[in-house]
């Protein structure tokens, strides 16, 4: 919206030229963004503690987590607001790219919002029942993912890149919508399982988000690109807005869920973020980078998977409890520990990912 306006002070003043620049703008979401998360923020939470919008407590989990029940979830409306309302306004609302991600995070954010209401309003445990979830989530993955292969323009945006080789570039064909589609809903899942400690899935989000900017600046950049041998997608350069809207959301939100949390983001938070990041890793063509770098959300999973495949086949747990950030706190690790580690490690993981891009 913004950049409309930008453009047409443009030719009047020349000094509105500098908002053109990507990475003005991007740095411009990002603020935004923030300061949304932080002005509104309290408001909302105060707002969830007169609803009594409160978190319920597994009972079969760690003691130390009895203390958090009551505590307000569905905070990551917060962070959506930040997020849409950043991205509108510094974003080029002409860009397929920008509308098939808040597509994305719409879909996703409404299933989690349907899913948070009747657990903590209407009190059924049980939420939105299993296969409608899938159901909605596979809608808006399958949409996506359709949506992106049939608006492709050239053949770069339906391959698949593989990391350390400048040459090995598949062509996936009418498979790239199945892989899209794992990739949106894989992602937003996993996300979500990884959701239990304060501030544990957030911060990753956020270093993700903001390592997905740049590669969606490289990307977008024919001469970066080239020089990268990463594949050139016309316009995915725009996506740096709404990253940065996410990372300064994220940001802003972590301000609020840090240690001990004062809100949750619940599924409304967690199933649009994971979204959002799969639907840009696709967008860019980033998909094995994305696995690397999103490592803890994908460890979570695969214990997830390992435990309950253990235990219907031979009746005996491999963790103590899954997901596996569960499992460091039944030995003995105090919850900020296993966060400041499990932030470690995407640190890491995203510096790793962003080296493949040069080795090659």
């Amino acid at each position: 919206m913004l950049l409309y306006i930008s453009n047409y002070l443009a030719e009047l003043y020349d000094a509105f030229q500098v908002f053109q620049y990507l990475t003005l703008r991007g740095i411009l979401s990002v603020l935004t963004a923030l300061a949304i998360t932080l002005i509104v923020g309290p408001f909302m939470i105060q707002r969830l503690n007169m609803h009594q919008v409160g978190q319920t407590i597994r009972l079969d989990g760690p003691e130390s987590h009895f203390s958090k029940s009551g505590t307000p979830t569905m905070g990551g409306a917060l962070i959506l607001v930040g997020v849409f309302v950043s991205t509108l306004l510094w974003g080029d609302l002409g860009n397929r790219y920008v509308w098939t991600v808040l597509f994305v995070t719409f879909v996703f954010g409404a299933v989690g919002w349907v899913d948070d209401y009747r657990k903590v309003i209407e009190k059924d445990s049980r939420g939105l029942p299993a296969r409608w979830k899938f159901f909605w989530q596979s809608i808006g993955g399958f949409g996506a993912a359709v949506f992106l292969y049939h608006s492709a323009v050239n053949p770069v945006e339906t391959q698949l890149f593989v990391p350390f080789f400048k040459n090995v570039i598949i062509d996936l064909g009418p498979v790239f919508v199945l892989l899209s589609f794992l990739v949106i809903v894989g992602s937003s899942n996993a996300v979500n399982l990884t959701d239990g400690l304060d501030g544990l899935a957030i911060l990753p989000s956020v270093l993700i988000a903001t390592a997905l900017a740049a590669i969606a600046y490289l990307s977008g950049h024919v001469e970066f690109s080239e020089y990268l041998h990463i594949g050139y997608v016309p316009g995915a350069g725009e996506l740096i807005v709404f990253c940065g809207a996410l990372a300064g959301a994220g940001l802003g939100f972590l301000w609020f869920n840090t240690y001990p949390a004062q809100v949750f983001m619940g599924d409304v938070g967690a199933l649009a973020i994971g979204a959002a990041l799969g639907a840009i890793a696709v967008i860019t063509r980033h998909e094995i980078v994305f696995f690397i770098m999103a490592g803890v959300f994908v460890m979570e999973t695969l214990s997830v998977i390992l435990q309950v495949a253990s235990f219907k086949l031979t009746g005996k747990r491999i963790f103590r409890m899954a997901p596996i950030h569960h499992h460091f706190e039944l030995k003995g690790w105090p919850e900020p520990r296993v966060i400041v580690r499990f932030w470690i490690i995407t640190v890491i993981l995203v510096l790793f990912g962003l080296a493949t891009l040069k080795i090659r």
